[in-house]
Protein backbone atom coordinates (compact mmCIF):
# COMPACT_ATOMS: atom_id res chain seq x y z
CA UNK A 1 0.00 0.00 0.00
CA UNK A 2 1.52 3.45 -1.16
CA UNK A 3 2.31 6.26 2.11
CA UNK A 4 -0.29 7.99 0.41
CA UNK A 5 -3.27 5.63 0.32
CA UNK A 6 -2.18 4.23 3.89
CA UNK A 7 -2.72 8.14 4.97
CA UNK A 8 -5.80 8.81 3.45
CA UNK A 9 -7.14 5.51 5.58
CA UNK A 10 -5.88 6.55 8.44
CA UNK A 11 -7.18 9.62 8.35
CA UNK A 12 -10.89 8.24 7.23
CA UNK A 13 -10.89 6.19 10.98
CA UNK A 14 -9.06 9.32 12.91
CA UNK A 15 -11.48 10.33 15.86
CA UNK A 16 -9.30 13.48 16.89
CA UNK A 17 -9.73 16.63 14.52
CA UNK A 18 -5.71 17.66 15.82
CA UNK A 19 -4.28 14.88 13.99
CA UNK A 20 -7.01 14.82 11.11
CA UNK A 21 -6.09 18.17 10.26
CA UNK A 22 -2.37 17.37 10.54
CA UNK A 23 -2.75 14.71 7.94
CA UNK A 24 -4.86 17.06 5.63
CA UNK A 25 -2.55 19.41 5.15
CA UNK A 26 0.68 16.53 4.25
CA UNK A 27 -2.09 15.25 2.47
CA UNK A 28 -3.05 18.50 0.38
CA UNK A 29 0.92 19.35 0.34
CA UNK A 30 2.20 15.82 -1.09
CA UNK A 31 4.46 16.17 1.33
CA UNK A 32 5.82 12.75 0.95
CA UNK A 33 9.05 12.93 3.38
CA UNK A 34 6.46 13.76 6.13
CA UNK A 35 4.00 11.13 5.49
CA UNK A 36 7.09 8.44 5.24
CA UNK A 37 8.46 9.74 8.24
CA UNK A 38 4.98 8.67 10.13
CA UNK A 39 3.56 6.03 7.93
CA UNK A 40 7.00 4.28 6.48
CA UNK A 41 7.52 2.46 10.37
CA UNK A 42 5.21 1.94 12.90
CA UNK A 43 5.63 1.98 17.01
CA UNK A 44 6.79 -1.11 18.57
CA UNK A 45 4.48 -3.02 21.26
CA UNK A 46 7.43 -3.70 23.77
CA UNK A 47 8.28 -4.91 27.71
CA UNK A 48 7.96 -0.65 27.91
CA UNK A 49 4.89 -0.53 26.12
CA UNK A 50 4.88 2.55 23.81
CA UNK A 51 6.50 5.81 23.95
CA UNK A 52 7.22 8.10 20.84
CA UNK A 53 5.93 11.70 19.37
CA UNK A 54 2.52 12.65 19.37
CA UNK A 55 1.32 12.89 15.84
CA UNK A 56 -0.67 11.44 13.23
CA UNK A 57 0.28 7.89 12.01
CA UNK A 58 1.20 4.40 13.36
CA UNK A 59 5.02 6.03 13.92
CA UNK A 60 3.24 8.28 15.85
CA UNK A 61 1.16 8.87 18.96
CA UNK A 62 -2.31 9.76 19.05
CA UNK A 63 -6.19 8.25 19.48
CA UNK A 64 -5.73 5.66 17.08
CA UNK A 65 -2.50 4.11 18.10
CA UNK A 66 -3.95 4.44 21.76
CA UNK A 67 -7.16 3.05 20.68
CA UNK A 68 -5.32 -0.29 18.96
CA UNK A 69 -3.64 -0.85 22.08
CA UNK A 70 -6.45 -0.80 24.35
CA UNK A 71 -8.39 -3.36 21.89
CA UNK A 72 -5.29 -5.71 21.69
CA UNK A 73 -4.60 -5.62 25.51
CA UNK A 74 -8.49 -6.24 25.52
CA UNK A 75 -8.32 -8.76 23.37
CA UNK A 76 -5.17 -10.82 25.23
CA UNK A 77 -7.18 -10.02 28.73
CA UNK A 78 -11.13 -11.07 27.71
CA UNK A 79 -14.12 -10.14 28.87
CA UNK A 80 -15.01 -9.85 32.79
CA UNK A 81 -11.70 -8.85 33.97
CA UNK A 82 -10.28 -5.44 35.58
CA UNK A 83 -7.84 -2.75 34.31
CA UNK A 84 -6.69 0.46 36.44
CA UNK A 85 -6.27 3.49 34.15
CA UNK A 86 -3.71 6.43 35.41
CA UNK A 87 -2.20 9.21 33.11
CA UNK A 88 0.21 12.03 33.90
CA UNK A 89 -0.54 15.69 32.52
CA UNK A 90 0.86 15.85 28.82
CA UNK A 91 -1.05 16.99 26.00
CA UNK A 92 -3.34 14.18 25.56
CA UNK A 93 -2.49 12.16 28.43
CA UNK A 94 -5.98 12.22 29.82
CA UNK A 95 -7.55 12.31 26.00
CA UNK A 96 -5.65 8.56 25.59
CA UNK A 97 -7.13 7.34 29.11
CA UNK A 98 -10.47 8.10 28.39
CA UNK A 99 -9.88 6.53 24.81
CA UNK A 100 -8.46 3.29 26.43
CA UNK A 101 -11.28 3.06 29.23
CA UNK A 102 -14.20 2.94 26.08
CA UNK A 103 -12.34 0.63 24.22
CA UNK A 104 -11.76 -1.88 27.00
CA UNK A 105 -15.59 -1.43 28.43
CA UNK A 106 -16.58 -1.75 24.78
CA UNK A 107 -14.94 -5.00 24.78
CA UNK A 108 -16.48 -6.40 28.12
CA UNK A 109 -13.69 -5.30 30.75
CA UNK A 110 -14.30 -3.54 33.79
CA UNK A 111 -11.85 -0.08 33.50
CA UNK A 112 -11.31 1.83 37.10
CA UNK A 113 -10.06 5.82 36.34
CA UNK A 114 -8.18 7.16 38.82
CA UNK A 115 -9.00 10.58 39.77
CA UNK A 116 -6.95 13.33 37.86
CA UNK A 117 -3.01 13.35 36.56
CA UNK A 118 -1.47 11.42 39.17
CA UNK A 119 2.20 9.78 39.36
CA UNK A 120 2.96 6.59 37.96
CA UNK A 121 3.83 4.63 41.22
CA UNK A 122 0.06 5.61 41.83
CA UNK A 123 -1.50 3.69 39.08
CA UNK A 124 1.00 1.01 40.27
CA UNK A 125 0.05 0.77 43.44
CA UNK A 126 -3.69 0.54 42.70
CA UNK A 127 -3.17 -2.63 40.34
CA UNK A 128 -2.40 -4.82 43.35
CA UNK A 129 -4.82 -2.64 46.01
CA UNK A 130 -8.11 -3.31 43.82
CA UNK A 131 -7.36 -7.07 42.59
CA UNK A 132 -7.26 -5.76 39.23
CA UNK A 133 -6.16 -7.99 35.92
CA UNK A 134 -3.96 -5.44 34.52
CA UNK A 135 -3.02 -1.28 34.49
CA UNK A 136 -2.29 1.25 31.98
CA UNK A 137 -0.48 4.31 32.20
CA UNK A 138 -0.58 6.71 30.10
CA UNK A 139 3.00 8.40 30.37
CA UNK A 140 6.25 9.11 28.67
CA UNK A 141 7.87 9.77 32.19
CA UNK A 142 10.55 12.24 31.63
CA UNK A 143 10.95 12.39 27.66
CA UNK A 144 10.92 15.67 25.81
CA UNK A 145 7.73 17.63 25.93
CA UNK A 146 6.33 15.92 22.45
CA UNK A 147 6.40 12.79 23.28
CA UNK A 148 3.31 10.49 24.85
CA UNK A 149 3.65 6.77 25.97
CA UNK A 150 1.35 4.39 27.42
CA UNK A 151 2.86 1.19 30.21
CA UNK A 152 1.02 -1.84 30.40
CA UNK A 153 1.17 -3.21 34.23
CA UNK A 154 0.42 -7.07 34.97
CA UNK A 155 -1.98 -8.59 37.88
CA UNK A 156 0.96 -8.47 40.55
CA UNK A 157 1.40 -4.33 40.06
CA UNK A 158 4.37 -4.61 37.87
CA UNK A 159 5.65 -3.63 34.59
CA UNK A 160 4.51 -6.42 31.76
CA UNK A 161 7.62 -8.74 30.45
CA UNK A 162 7.89 -11.66 27.78
CA UNK A 163 5.81 -13.09 26.90
CA UNK A 164 2.78 -11.02 27.78
CA UNK A 165 4.66 -8.45 25.66
CA UNK A 166 4.43 -10.21 22.53
CA UNK A 167 0.77 -11.20 22.94
CA UNK A 168 -0.67 -8.16 23.15
CA UNK A 169 1.80 -6.62 20.38
CA UNK A 170 0.55 -9.53 18.02
CA UNK A 171 -2.98 -9.17 19.55
CA UNK A 172 -2.92 -5.10 18.28
CA UNK A 173 -1.35 -6.28 14.64
CA UNK A 174 -4.72 -7.88 14.70
CA UNK A 175 -6.95 -5.04 15.33
CA UNK A 176 -8.52 -3.71 12.00
CA UNK A 177 -10.59 -0.31 11.91
CA UNK A 178 -10.68 1.89 15.45
CA UNK A 179 -13.92 3.42 14.33
CA UNK A 180 -15.26 -0.06 14.09
CA UNK A 181 -14.38 -0.89 17.38
CA UNK A 182 -17.40 -1.02 20.29
CA UNK A 183 -16.89 1.37 22.28
CA UNK A 184 -18.73 1.88 26.23
CA UNK A 185 -19.87 -0.85 26.80
CA UNK A 186 -20.97 -3.99 27.91
CA UNK A 187 -18.09 -3.35 30.68
CA UNK A 188 -18.34 -0.81 33.05
CA UNK A 189 -16.45 2.35 33.44
CA UNK A 190 -15.67 2.88 37.77
CA UNK A 191 -13.78 6.69 38.25
CA UNK A 192 -11.86 6.06 41.67
CA UNK A 193 -12.00 8.49 44.01
CA UNK A 194 -9.09 10.56 46.27
CA UNK A 195 -9.45 6.98 48.64
CA UNK A 196 -7.27 5.37 46.70
CA UNK A 197 -4.19 8.10 46.74
CA UNK A 198 -5.06 7.92 50.35
CA UNK A 199 -4.67 4.49 50.42
CA UNK A 200 -0.95 5.08 48.26
CA UNK A 201 0.15 7.68 50.84
CA UNK A 202 -0.91 5.41 53.67
CA UNK A 203 1.41 1.90 52.28
CA UNK A 204 4.96 4.45 51.44
CA UNK A 205 4.61 6.25 54.97
CA UNK A 206 4.88 3.29 56.34
CA UNK A 207 8.06 2.39 54.85
CA UNK A 208 10.95 2.39 57.36
CA UNK A 209 11.30 6.52 57.95
CA UNK A 210 13.38 6.49 61.42
CA UNK A 211 12.34 9.28 63.76
CA UNK A 212 14.21 12.20 63.16
CA UNK A 213 11.75 14.81 61.48
CA UNK A 214 13.74 18.32 61.67
CA UNK A 215 14.39 18.48 57.80
CA UNK A 216 14.12 21.77 55.42
CA UNK A 217 14.05 19.98 51.82
CA UNK A 218 14.07 21.88 48.50
CA UNK A 219 11.60 20.39 45.98
CA UNK A 220 10.72 20.39 42.50
CA UNK A 221 8.19 18.48 40.46
CA UNK A 222 9.61 19.51 37.42
CA UNK A 223 6.20 20.39 36.46
CA UNK A 224 5.10 17.36 36.58
CA UNK A 225 2.51 15.31 38.73
CA UNK A 226 4.52 14.83 41.97
CA UNK A 227 4.26 17.63 43.76
CA UNK A 228 0.64 17.06 45.51
CA UNK A 229 1.19 13.58 46.40
CA UNK A 230 4.62 14.04 47.65
CA UNK A 231 3.64 16.98 49.50
CA UNK A 232 0.82 15.08 51.02
CA UNK A 233 2.90 12.24 52.01
CA UNK A 234 5.59 14.06 53.44
CA UNK A 235 3.02 16.00 55.75
CA UNK A 236 1.10 12.55 56.41
CA UNK A 237 4.53 11.09 57.75
CA UNK A 238 5.32 14.21 59.99
CA UNK A 239 7.77 16.16 57.84
CA UNK A 240 7.57 19.90 57.47
CA UNK A 241 6.25 20.66 53.81
CA UNK A 242 8.98 20.73 51.15
CA UNK A 243 8.84 24.09 49.67
CA UNK A 244 8.73 23.79 46.03
CA UNK A 245 9.95 25.85 43.29
CA UNK A 246 7.21 28.17 42.01
CA UNK A 247 7.93 27.73 38.22
CA UNK A 248 8.16 24.39 38.30
CA UNK A 249 5.04 23.12 41.27
CA UNK A 250 2.00 23.08 38.64
CA UNK A 251 1.98 20.44 35.74
CA UNK A 252 2.84 21.88 32.63
CA UNK A 253 3.07 19.78 29.66
CA UNK A 254 5.28 22.27 27.85
CA UNK A 255 8.17 22.10 30.40
CA UNK A 256 8.71 25.54 29.95
CA UNK A 257 12.09 26.12 32.10
CA UNK A 258 13.89 23.10 31.45
CA UNK A 259 15.48 21.81 27.58
CA UNK A 260 14.46 18.18 29.31
CA UNK A 261 12.45 17.24 31.97
CA UNK A 262 14.86 15.31 33.00
CA UNK A 263 16.41 15.80 36.84
CA UNK A 264 19.91 13.83 35.47
CA UNK A 265 19.83 16.46 32.41
CA UNK A 266 22.16 19.64 32.68
CA UNK A 267 20.22 22.58 33.64
CA UNK A 268 17.21 20.76 35.07
CA UNK A 269 17.73 21.03 38.65
CA UNK A 270 19.35 24.92 38.54
CA UNK A 271 16.23 26.47 39.81
CA UNK A 272 15.63 23.65 42.76
CA UNK A 273 19.39 24.70 43.62
CA UNK A 274 19.52 28.18 43.67
CA UNK A 275 16.01 27.83 46.01
CA UNK A 276 17.90 25.35 48.74
CA UNK A 277 20.71 28.25 48.57
CA UNK A 278 18.19 31.12 49.12
CA UNK A 279 15.93 29.37 51.96
CA UNK A 280 18.35 27.64 53.48
CA UNK A 281 17.50 23.78 52.81
CA UNK A 282 19.50 20.90 53.73
CA UNK A 283 18.42 18.12 51.20
CA UNK A 284 17.25 19.30 47.37
CA UNK A 285 14.93 16.44 46.28
CA UNK A 286 13.61 16.38 42.21
CA UNK A 287 11.18 13.72 40.97
CA UNK A 288 10.86 13.44 37.27
CA UNK A 289 7.57 14.18 35.27
CA UNK A 290 5.37 11.38 36.39
CA UNK A 291 6.99 11.51 39.83
CA UNK A 292 8.19 7.65 39.48
CA UNK A 293 12.14 8.83 40.04
CA UNK A 294 13.80 10.64 42.44
CA UNK A 295 16.59 13.01 42.51
CA UNK A 296 18.46 13.86 45.43
CA UNK A 297 21.09 16.86 45.98
CA UNK A 298 23.08 17.68 49.09
CA UNK A 299 23.86 21.75 49.74
CA UNK A 300 27.29 22.68 50.40
CA UNK A 301 28.47 24.76 53.18
CA UNK A 302 30.14 27.06 51.03
CA UNK A 303 27.49 27.39 48.43
CA UNK A 304 26.61 24.98 45.34
CA UNK A 305 24.91 21.98 45.33
CA UNK A 306 26.22 18.24 45.19
CA UNK A 307 24.06 16.33 42.76
CA UNK A 308 24.26 12.28 44.36
CA UNK A 309 24.46 9.85 41.64
CA UNK A 310 21.39 7.02 41.26
CA UNK A 311 24.45 4.42 42.46
CA UNK A 312 25.18 6.33 45.33
CA UNK A 313 20.73 6.81 46.54
CA UNK A 314 20.68 3.42 45.97
CA UNK A 315 24.13 2.24 47.85
CA UNK A 316 22.38 4.60 51.03
CA UNK A 317 18.98 3.24 50.72
CA UNK A 318 20.09 -0.14 50.64
CA UNK A 319 22.12 -0.61 53.60
CA UNK A 320 19.06 1.65 55.58
CA UNK A 321 16.73 -1.32 54.17
CA UNK A 322 18.32 -3.61 55.37
CA UNK A 323 19.05 -2.13 58.69
CA UNK A 324 15.35 -2.21 59.11
CA UNK A 325 14.63 -5.06 57.57
CA UNK A 326 14.29 -8.97 58.83
CA UNK A 327 14.37 -12.52 57.98
CA UNK A 328 15.41 -13.91 54.44
CA UNK A 329 15.60 -11.08 52.28
CA UNK A 330 16.72 -9.99 48.69
CA UNK A 331 18.44 -6.49 47.27
CA UNK A 332 18.58 -6.24 43.23
CA UNK A 333 19.82 -3.88 40.82
CA UNK A 334 20.76 -3.80 37.28
CA UNK A 335 23.50 -4.82 35.21
CA UNK A 336 24.50 -1.26 34.64
CA UNK A 337 24.69 0.06 38.07
CA UNK A 338 27.58 0.19 40.45
CA UNK A 339 29.03 -3.25 41.70
CA UNK A 340 28.32 -1.89 45.78
CA UNK A 341 25.14 -3.37 46.03
CA UNK A 342 26.55 -6.75 45.91
CA UNK A 343 28.97 -6.26 48.42
CA UNK A 344 26.94 -4.22 50.71
CA UNK A 345 24.58 -7.62 50.23
CA UNK A 346 27.11 -9.98 51.59
CA UNK A 347 28.48 -7.72 54.22
CA UNK A 348 25.25 -7.39 55.74
CA UNK A 349 24.01 -11.75 54.41
CA UNK A 350 21.43 -10.91 52.15
CA UNK A 351 20.70 -12.49 48.35
CA UNK A 352 21.70 -10.45 46.12
CA UNK A 353 20.63 -10.45 42.42
CA UNK A 354 20.78 -8.41 38.53
CA UNK A 355 18.80 -7.93 36.03
CA UNK A 356 18.94 -6.58 32.90
CA UNK A 357 17.81 -3.19 32.93
CA UNK A 358 14.21 -2.22 33.36
CA UNK A 359 11.79 -2.52 36.85
CA UNK A 360 10.17 -5.21 34.98
CA UNK A 361 13.00 -7.40 35.74
CA UNK A 362 14.25 -6.01 38.76
CA UNK A 363 11.17 -7.08 40.36
CA UNK A 364 11.19 -10.60 39.17
CA UNK A 365 14.89 -10.83 40.49
CA UNK A 366 13.71 -13.05 43.16
CA UNK A 367 11.14 -13.95 46.59
CA UNK A 368 11.86 -11.96 49.84
CA UNK A 369 12.81 -8.53 47.52
CA UNK A 370 12.83 -5.69 49.70
CA UNK A 371 14.89 -3.02 47.54
CA UNK A 372 15.75 -2.63 43.89
CA UNK A 373 17.24 0.21 42.56
CA UNK A 374 18.45 1.46 39.05
CA UNK A 375 21.07 3.51 38.52
CA UNK A 376 18.68 5.95 36.15
CA UNK A 377 17.64 7.27 39.60
CA UNK A 378 14.90 5.06 40.01
CA UNK A 379 14.15 3.01 43.58
CA UNK A 380 11.75 0.48 45.29
CA UNK A 381 11.74 0.83 48.55
CA UNK A 382 10.43 -2.28 50.99
CA UNK A 383 9.47 -3.36 54.54
CA UNK A 384 9.69 -6.87 56.50
CA UNK A 385 5.85 -7.04 54.57
CA UNK A 386 7.31 -6.39 50.93
CA UNK A 387 7.29 -3.77 48.33
CA UNK A 388 4.39 -1.67 48.55
CA UNK A 389 5.03 -0.61 44.69
CA UNK A 390 5.93 -3.23 42.75
CA UNK A 391 7.55 -0.66 40.70
CA UNK A 392 10.32 2.25 40.51
CA UNK A 393 8.82 5.25 43.03
CA UNK A 394 9.84 8.74 43.31
CA UNK A 395 7.90 9.24 45.89
CA UNK A 396 8.45 6.53 48.38
CA UNK A 397 12.22 6.92 48.00
CA UNK A 398 11.92 10.43 48.33
CA UNK A 399 10.20 10.14 51.76
CA UNK A 400 13.51 7.60 52.88
CA UNK A 401 15.76 9.31 51.58
CA UNK A 402 14.48 12.53 53.60
CA UNK A 403 14.40 9.89 56.65
CA UNK A 404 18.32 9.34 55.82
CA UNK A 405 18.98 12.84 55.90
CA UNK A 406 16.70 14.08 59.29
CA UNK A 407 18.68 11.36 61.27
CA UNK A 408 22.12 12.52 59.87
CA UNK A 409 21.16 16.19 60.75
CA UNK A 410 20.38 14.88 64.18
CA UNK A 411 24.08 13.62 64.46
CA UNK A 412 25.51 16.59 62.79
CA UNK A 413 26.36 14.92 59.69
CA UNK A 414 25.02 14.94 56.56
CA UNK A 415 24.27 12.08 52.94
CA UNK A 416 27.75 13.29 52.14
CA UNK A 417 29.04 11.58 55.61
CA UNK A 418 27.16 8.96 54.99
CA UNK A 419 28.58 8.43 51.92
CA UNK A 420 32.35 8.75 52.94
CA UNK A 421 31.24 6.18 55.36
CA UNK A 422 30.77 3.50 52.59
CA UNK A 423 33.83 4.25 50.68
CA UNK A 424 35.78 3.62 53.78
CA UNK A 425 34.07 0.06 54.10
CA UNK A 426 33.85 -0.90 50.64
CA UNK A 427 35.95 1.29 48.64
CA UNK A 428 34.88 4.10 46.75
CA UNK A 429 33.01 3.45 44.07
CA UNK A 430 32.59 5.74 41.40
CA UNK A 431 30.23 5.63 38.71
CA UNK A 432 29.54 7.81 35.45
CA UNK A 433 27.06 7.89 32.36
CA UNK A 434 28.06 9.03 28.77
CA UNK A 435 25.00 9.28 27.11
CA UNK A 436 25.34 10.67 23.16
CA UNK A 437 21.96 11.21 21.98
CA UNK A 438 21.31 10.93 18.18
CA UNK A 439 18.50 12.36 15.44
CA UNK A 440 19.34 8.84 13.24
CA UNK A 441 19.35 5.71 15.06
CA UNK A 442 21.38 4.01 12.24
CA UNK A 443 24.31 5.82 14.17
CA UNK A 444 24.08 3.79 17.57
CA UNK A 445 23.06 0.70 15.48
CA UNK A 446 26.40 1.19 13.53
CA UNK A 447 28.49 1.74 16.54
CA UNK A 448 27.48 -1.20 18.04
CA UNK A 449 27.92 -3.06 14.83
CA UNK A 450 31.89 -1.78 14.88
CA UNK A 451 32.12 -2.59 18.53
CA UNK A 452 31.48 -6.32 17.97
CA UNK A 453 33.30 -6.34 15.18
CA UNK A 454 36.42 -4.62 16.69
CA UNK A 455 36.44 -5.22 20.22
CA UNK A 456 38.57 -2.62 22.01
CA UNK A 457 41.72 -4.18 23.51
CA UNK A 458 42.54 -1.22 26.39
CA UNK A 459 40.01 1.29 27.66
CA UNK A 460 41.26 4.36 29.80
CA UNK A 461 44.28 3.18 30.07
CA UNK A 462 43.46 -0.19 31.19
CA UNK A 463 43.53 -3.74 29.35
CA UNK A 464 40.23 -5.04 28.71
CA UNK A 465 40.35 -8.35 30.76
CA UNK A 466 36.75 -9.19 29.27
CA UNK A 467 33.98 -8.63 26.44
CA UNK A 468 30.82 -9.94 26.78
CA UNK A 469 28.60 -9.55 24.49
CA UNK A 470 24.62 -9.55 26.00
CA UNK A 471 22.95 -10.40 22.56
CA UNK A 472 23.85 -13.79 23.30
CA UNK A 473 22.40 -13.74 26.90
CA UNK A 474 24.85 -13.77 29.78
CA UNK A 475 24.79 -15.22 33.21
CA UNK A 476 21.02 -17.03 32.90
CA UNK A 477 20.08 -13.21 32.22
CA UNK A 478 17.71 -12.56 28.84
CA UNK A 479 19.40 -11.72 25.72
CA UNK A 480 20.12 -7.77 24.97
CA UNK A 481 21.50 -5.51 23.15
CA UNK A 482 24.78 -4.74 24.97
CA UNK A 483 28.54 -4.90 25.61
CA UNK A 484 30.16 -5.20 28.51
CA UNK A 485 33.94 -4.75 29.23
CA UNK A 486 35.76 -6.07 32.36
CA UNK A 487 39.18 -3.45 32.97
CA UNK A 488 42.08 -4.01 34.77
CA UNK A 489 41.88 -2.91 38.38
CA UNK A 490 38.38 -3.27 39.10
CA UNK A 491 36.83 -1.30 36.65
CA UNK A 492 33.76 -1.94 34.10
CA UNK A 493 32.42 -0.38 31.54
CA UNK A 494 28.62 -1.23 29.87
CA UNK A 495 27.48 -0.22 26.38
CA UNK A 496 23.70 -0.31 25.19
CA UNK A 497 21.15 1.71 23.76
CA UNK A 498 18.61 3.43 25.45
CA UNK A 499 15.30 1.27 25.20
CA UNK A 500 12.99 4.84 25.65
CA UNK A 501 15.19 7.63 24.49
CA UNK A 502 17.29 7.98 20.90
CA UNK A 503 20.38 7.80 23.25
CA UNK A 504 23.23 5.41 23.52
CA UNK A 505 24.32 5.07 26.87
CA UNK A 506 27.53 4.04 28.39
CA UNK A 507 27.81 3.32 31.87
CA UNK A 508 31.38 3.77 33.75
CA UNK A 509 32.74 2.41 36.89
CA UNK A 510 35.83 2.75 38.60
CA UNK A 511 36.33 1.00 42.38
CA UNK A 512 39.19 2.77 44.18
CA UNK A 513 40.49 1.74 47.76
CA UNK A 514 40.39 4.78 50.50
CA UNK A 515 43.73 4.08 52.18
CA UNK A 516 43.81 7.77 53.69
CA UNK A 517 41.16 10.60 52.78
CA UNK A 518 38.02 9.88 51.21
CA UNK A 519 38.57 13.50 49.13
CA UNK A 520 41.75 11.68 47.77
CA UNK A 521 40.26 8.83 46.64
CA UNK A 522 37.51 10.45 44.93
CA UNK A 523 40.08 12.65 42.93
CA UNK A 524 41.66 9.34 41.69
CA UNK A 525 38.25 8.28 40.60
CA UNK A 526 37.38 11.36 38.86
CA UNK A 527 40.18 11.18 37.02
CA UNK A 528 40.28 7.45 35.64
CA UNK A 529 36.71 8.54 34.96
CA UNK A 530 37.14 11.81 32.75
CA UNK A 531 40.10 9.29 30.84
CA UNK A 532 37.46 6.18 30.39
CA UNK A 533 34.59 8.69 29.23
CA UNK A 534 37.39 10.30 26.74
CA UNK A 535 38.63 7.53 25.44
CA UNK A 536 35.50 5.78 24.58
CA UNK A 537 33.63 9.06 23.07
CA UNK A 538 36.64 8.70 20.35
CA UNK A 539 35.86 5.38 20.28
CA UNK A 540 32.29 5.47 19.23
CA UNK A 541 32.76 8.75 17.40
CA UNK A 542 28.84 9.53 17.48
CA UNK A 543 29.47 12.96 17.69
Amino acid sequence: MSVLRQAREWLSQDPDPDTRAELSRLLEGEDLAALEERFGARLEFGTAGLRGELGAGPNRMNRVTVMRAAAGLAAVLGPGKHVVIGYDARHKSDVFARDTAAVLTGAGVHASLLPGPLPTPVLAFAVRRLGADAGVAVTASHNPPRDSGYKVYWDDGSQIAPPVDREISAAIDAVGRVDRLLIDGPGTLTELGEGIVDDYVTAVTSLPLGDARDLKVAYTPLHGVGAATLTGAFLAAGFPSPLAVEEQREPDPRFPTVPFPNPEEPGAMDLAVALAARVGADLVIANDPDADRCSVGVPLPGGGCRMLTGDEVGGLLAEHVIAHTTGDRMVATTIVSSTLLGKIAQAHGVRYGETLTGFKWIIKAGPGLVFGYEEAIGYSVGTDAGLPVRDKDGIGAALVVAGIAADAKRAGRTLLDLLDDQARRYGLHATEQLSIRVSDLSLIAGAMSRLRAAPPATLGGRAVLRADDLAGGDGGLPPTDGLRYALEGDARVVVRPSGTEPKLKCYLEAVVPVAGEVTEARAVAARELDLLRRELAALLDLS
